[in-house]
């Protein structure tokens, strides 16, 4: 049975503090938990006597109610003369030139307002994009390779396009600038698109450690307080490679790519025109062995990449789209996704988005806000309610071989990957063994 209590016990608290005795001291004195002795001292100190009445606990009148009715009438006053003012605002404002001792936290504005039909944004509970590994700086070629699309460029003959370059950090070596036809002038590439250029990559130089990448939508919900990997973040973990993100606001993560964007459009684009997209891609493809074997880079004292590196033609990890189903392995999702945890709030419907997919989410309220974890060995998403109660389990969705490798054929249209030989997946090494003897 509940013993609370008593209001000659919460005042002896009070002055056994003053008097310099410690929480465990007056404890054993009143024979109470340490836990309840540090709660009332703690509400007495900062609230008054008044916080020690027996009918004192969580405020009945709603929320700022054991706050005096002259702060609650200035934070109304500020509210509806600045409606665009947040708790945070106002919080900073009663800081700064209010006389009041005790103030408020900016939740308890928040759940104030809200009272006073003065509904702010609801707060959306932050989670980090789950990682399989720290990042970390190449120290070999094809450790660490940098994507970035320059932008769009109209094309006289071809349209519009977006041209996405492709370099490996360590070695300088341009890998590939390939220009992505989009349908309007405000279109960004697709998970498709990216998928295409990335798999002509891999087809010539290999499969690399890590793909550094910026802030797009095309990577993960950038949308969202906890973003869910994309469809093409999952790919790539699928098929061992890393996808690592630069710091906000720092284009120096990606200074070789940013600059390659101007090597790349003065060497191929500028003053020329093409009469149709494959021109202008044949003519990128074809102005990459200058750049790589003719041009001197600086960094790399006046010798050109592939001059400095050769060990740099191949990643030694080898690659064919029409092996990729083989390259697969849906666990490396699994331990990513085991990692990650994400908030999202249940719909009218008590439904929730994650990941593009809808899960309906039996238990939950309307509005409420969910906690998602992921069990790798059910291969199960793990719902839960804001009271720390689990609501339910549901199959993932989005992640198995075949969603992961996608419609190949659908997009690739006149690219062309020359065919392997008719070997075994795993003979490929061999087959390739000619390119590193001496002729």
């Amino acid at each position: 049975m509940p013993n609370p209590t008593t209001l000659e016990e919460r005042l002896q608290i009070i002055e056994w503090s003053k008097a310099g005795l410690t929480d465990q001291q007056i404890a054993d004195e009143i024979e109470r938990s340490i836990e309840t002795v540090r709660k009332w001292r703690r509400r007495g100190t900062r609230l008054g006597r008044q916080a020690l009445s027996p009918e004192m606990g969580r405020p009945k009148e709603g929320a700022l109610s054991s706050f005096p009715q002259a702060l609650r009438e200035r934070l109304l006053s500020w509210r509806k003369a600045h409606p665009g003012w947040a708790p945070k605002t106002l919080l900073a404002e009663l800081e700064s030139r209010s006389d009041f001792v005790v103030l408020p936290s900016r939740s308890s504005i928040a759940r104030f307002l809200e009272e006073m039909d003065l509904i702010t944004r609801p707060y959306e509970k932050h989670s980090e994009l789950p990682a399989l590994a720290p990042p970390r700086n190449a120290k070999a070629p094809h450790q660490l390779w940098e994507m970035d699309a320059r932008g769009n460029e109209k094309i006289e003959g071809v349209g519009t396009i977006a041209l996405v370059d492709l370099n490996d950090r360590y070695s300088r070596a341009r890998l590939l600038s390939y220009p992505c036809p989009l349908e309007k002038a405000q279109s960004h590439p697709t998970t498709e698109d990216y998928k295409t250029l990335l798999r002509l990559a891999f087809s010539g130089w290999g499969l690399p450690e890590r793909i550094q990448v910026d802030h797009e939508s095309v990577f993960f919900d950038n949308q969202s307080k906890s973003p869910y990997p994309s469809r093409l973040h999952l790919w790539l973990c699928s098929l061992g490679v890393e996808l690592c993100f630069t710091r906000a606001h720092r284009p120096t993560d990606q200074a070789m790519t940013e600059r390659s964007h101007q090597l790349w459009y003065k060497q191929v684009v500028q003053g020329r025109a093409f009469a149709s997209w494959s021109e202008l891609y044949e003519a990128s493809v074809g102005r990459r062995d200058f750049l790589n074997y003719e041009l001197p880079c600086a960094s790399l004292r006046e010798r050109p990449p592939l001059v400095a590196f050769p060990q740099a033609r191949h990643s030694g990890r080898f690659y064919h789209p029409l092996s990729e189903g083989e390259l697969v392995e849906v666990g490396r999702v699994d331990a990513l996704l085991k990692k990650g945890k994400w908030f999202r709030r249940a719909s009218k419907d008590l439904t929730v988005c994650l990941g593009g997919f809808v899960y309906y989410a039996k238990g939950a309220r309307k509005g409420e806000q969910l906690e998602i974890g992921y069990d790798s060995e059910s291969r199960e998403l793990l719902f839960t309610n804001e009271s720390g109660e689990s609501i339910g389990r549901k199959a993932i969705k989005g992640v198995s071989v075949k969603e992961l490798l996608g419609e190949f054929e659908a997009y690739v249209g006149p690219l062309s990957f020359q065919m392997e030989l008719p070997l075994r997946w795993t003979n490929q090494g061999v087959a390739r063994l000619c390119e590193t003897m001496a002729v």
